[in-house]
């Protein structure tokens, strides 16, 4: 006589459970999403914030690459242009990008309440949220000048910004473009915006 084997569909035993089992593997799969999109929230601004740095640090790359370049002469009116670089940004929650300058050095948030502050070789990032990063762009002395358009198209320092001996440039959020720089000379060397 042989022994009886049970059919794994005819066992019954512990079918009281399964409901229970089912509730408890239900509320732990709950909880590890709920803790996964609070990771995800945490962890967004840093991944968002090492995109916007490597941008920076490209651009800083680019600016002092040029630099070495051929520098259009401002006093010739035919002269070619200068060395140039093109600046791709898409910087989300930033309130300005400054180039060579430090437009809040009261850290209030406006803009048009004190001096600017020169500082070359230097790209301010200020957040949103008030959060601030400098880059530094290595290399000899770098100026920073608005550039604005003359009638014939050429790009020209901005005479406004020339009167208040303002120096730098300053890209009020959203960053999000191309920014193009060109190198000339006018008694000494400026990095020139053409925006």
């Amino acid at each position: 006589m042989g022994v009886k084997r049970n059919s794994i569909f005819r066992d019954t035993r512990g079918i009281d459970t399964v409901p229970l089992k089912m509730v408890f593997y239900l509320v732990i799969t709950g909880a590890i999403i709920i803790l996964m999109a609070f990771s995800w929230n945490n962890l967004l601004p840093i991944y968002s914030g090492a995109k916007d740095s490597k941008q920076i640090n490209d651009a800083a790359i680019e600016i002092r690459s040029i630099q070495n370049g051929y520098a259009r002469n401002l006093q010739e009116v035919n002269a070619p242009n200068g060395s140039m670089c093109d600046l791709k940004f898409k910087l989300e929650d930033v309130s300005y990008l400054a180039f060579g300058v430090d437009p809040d050095p009261d850290l209030n948030g406006n803009l048009t309440d004190t001096q600017w502050i020169p500082e070359n070789n230097t790209i301010i990032c200020q957040y949103e949220n008030g959060v601030r990063d400098r880059y530094h762009i290595e290399g000899d002395i770098i100026n920073f000048k608005k550039g604005t358009q003359d009638k014939n198209g050429k790009w020209l320092p901005d005479e406004r910004q020339k009167r208040n001996k303002i120096q730098g440039v300053l890209i009020e959020g959203p960053v999000n473009g191309n920014f193009v720089f060109e190198l000339v000379l006018e008694n000494k060397k400026y990095t020139l915006s053409h925006f």
